[in-house]
């Protein structure tokens, strides 16, 4: 019978290529959403004597994607952001199914609640 858990050699392969594209992809979103910026601002004056703040759009992430839909530059770089962000977490929920694949409980177990962990310091303590 053939054994089909991930060895350690392969999942270390899995999780680093996980990182390396997901740190490239987001890295290609904020160039191109800078790139949209530059574009659209290039001939305008920054008013450093009055402070603004965020705009409304980048306040949550339902807002940014919608207005990342409709190419708004400063929301394109946030979506690179927010992928920059999501890329570690997700990189622990694969930990978590590699450990599950090969029956490793106790690791499972202190991955998931370094998810757990994560995400309530993600989402402010909201949950």
């Amino acid at each position: 019978m053939i054994d089909r858990r991930p060895n350690d050699h392969r999942m270390e392969h899995l999780i680093g290529n996980l990182l390396r594209f997901g740190v490239i992809i987001a890295a290609c979103i904020v160039a191109i959403g800078g790139a949209f910026y530059i574009v659209r601002r290039a001939g305008t004056v920054p008013h450093y004597g009055s402070f603004q703040g965020e705009p409304e759009f980048l306040e949550h992430v339902g807002q940014v994607l919608k207005a990342a839909a409709s190419l708004r530059s400063e929301a394109v770089i946030q979506v690179g952001l927010l992928v920059l962000i999501a890329v570690p977490i997700f990189r622990v929920a694969v930990s978590i199914v590699a450990f599950l694949l090969k029956r490793d409980w106790l690791y499972s177990l202190v991955t998931v609640i370094v998810l757990a962990v994560l995400l309530f310091a993600l989402l402010g303590g909201m949950v």
